[in-house]
């Protein structure tokens, strides 16, 4: 494990500004390790912890007639199938397009054509949006979701005036590459209707190579849209990478994946995020990383660190209790109480990877931001044939 000592004291204050004396021990943490979720629980709010069955399957809190909003909808969800030791269930839901009021993202808009994630990343901050469904958090990766209709309903949602002109983010809770988007398509027949927009802003977050079968779909957006596609990579090392993203592509297929989707005349880049303290925040490991996305055609590289919800949490410190046991005592001092990490660590992480950025003549994170107009093709024939 290739790291340089810069573990911190705890820190004295509450998140946002710390300050910690030095330590000696390991690498650790800027803020949110993510590309913006604000996947929202619709009228229904985070439910009280599950009780467990004697198998170690939670059981819903309430029963089906007492809970509302997302909840309800998902506990009426049909079961479509089952691999994989993987649950998928059907889910109904009322609109594709998310409304995102956080300040920690740079967009308004947000879509994640799936509610849960099968490659079971065992640092996962989105964790806690199961729990709107009244689920454990232990359940994301077993139990996938999947919204119906997603083509028809994007048709809808970007019909309306409110988002026109504005930035829309795709897989910033969920994997939109995931495994299920091989059976149920959602993602694709989304962009299916994207492309008969114009002059859309939209970018793609992904962990999965299987981004380059819409590779065509891709072509015909940029044609009249703005996109580009975020590969996130956390290590270059396969073992390592198969501990920590189970189920995700290995890091040489995503490498790869950028590679094709710049011979295709695509905007891509990488995101180093989640970066681990003492795990993948190594001098030797982020250059290797670097290196990687500038021999792939990558355009720009950003990095994070980890950051933790209380339902990632619980999930994440058993996992690095078996696996990492020697960081423990050093996570629980930082993510139990903060969820994040000491301000002087974030800066000199932030300063590690945009060394390595100048190094590898890598550009910063961008989208778009044409203020081009928005039309629908039913607009479009109202305009050719003079209507009013």
């Amino acid at each position: 494990m290739a790291t340089s000592p810069i573990f911190r004291a705890k820190p004295a204050m509450l998140r946002r500004r710390r300050e910690g004396s030095e330590q000696t021990s390991l690498t650790l943490f800027p803020t949110a390790a993510r590309h913006g979720t604000c996947e929202q629980p619709s009228d229904a709010s985070a439910p009280p912890e599950p009780i467990p069955t004697e198998s170690g399957s939670p059981l819903r809190t309430k029963p089906a007639t007492e809970l509302v909003g997302i909840a309800r909808l998902a506990a009426s969800s049909l079961r479509a199938e089952a691999k994989r030791g993987t649950e998928y269930f059907l889910l109904p839901v009322r609109s594709i397009l998310n409304y995102c009021d956080s300040e920690r993202v740079p967009f308004r808009w947000t879509v994640n054509p799936y509610r849960g994630c099968e490659f079971g990343c065992k640092y996962c901050y989105a964790r806690y949006t199961h729990e709107y469904m009244d689920l454990d958090g232990g359940e994301f990766e077993s139990k996938i979701y999947v919204k119906k209709d997603a083509g028809a309903l994007v048709d809808r949602d970007l019909s309306t005036e409110k988002v026109w002109g504005e930035h829309i983010a795709i897989g910033t809770a969920t994997d939109p590459y995931q495994p299920a988007e091989r059976e149920f398509g959602a993602t694709r027949a989304i962009l299916e209707k994207m492309v008969l927009r114009e002059g859309l802003s939209l970018s793609i977050t992904t962990k999965s190579d299987q981004v380059v079968r819409d590779i065509d779909l891709l072509r015909r957006v940029a044609e009249r849209s703005s996109i580009t596609v975020n590969l996130s990579i956390t290590t270059l090392r396969v073992r390592l990478a198969r501990i920590l993203e189970p189920r995700a592509p290995r890091p040489d297929l995503r490498l790869e994946a950028i590679r094709k989707l710049r011979e295709a005349g695509i905007s891509a880049g990488v995101l180093a995020m989640p970066i681990l303290p003492g795990i993948t925040d190594g001098e030797e490991d982020l250059e290797a990383l670097a290196r990687g996305a500038r021999d792939a055609g990558a355009q720009w590289l950003a990095g994070r660190v980890l950051f933790l919800m209380p339902a990632s949490l619980k999930q994440f410190m058993p996992f690095l209790d078996k696996k990492f046991p020697k960081l423990s005592q050093q996570y629980r001092a930082w993510y139990g109480r903060y969820g994040s990490v000491p301000e002087t660590y974030g800066k000199e992480i932030s300063a590690r990877v945009e060394g390595l950025r100048r190094k590898y003549g890598l550009g910063l994170r961008t989208r778009t931001d044409e203020s081009r107009a928005w039309k629908s093709p039913q607009m479009q024939l109202v305009w050719q044939g003079g209507g009013a």
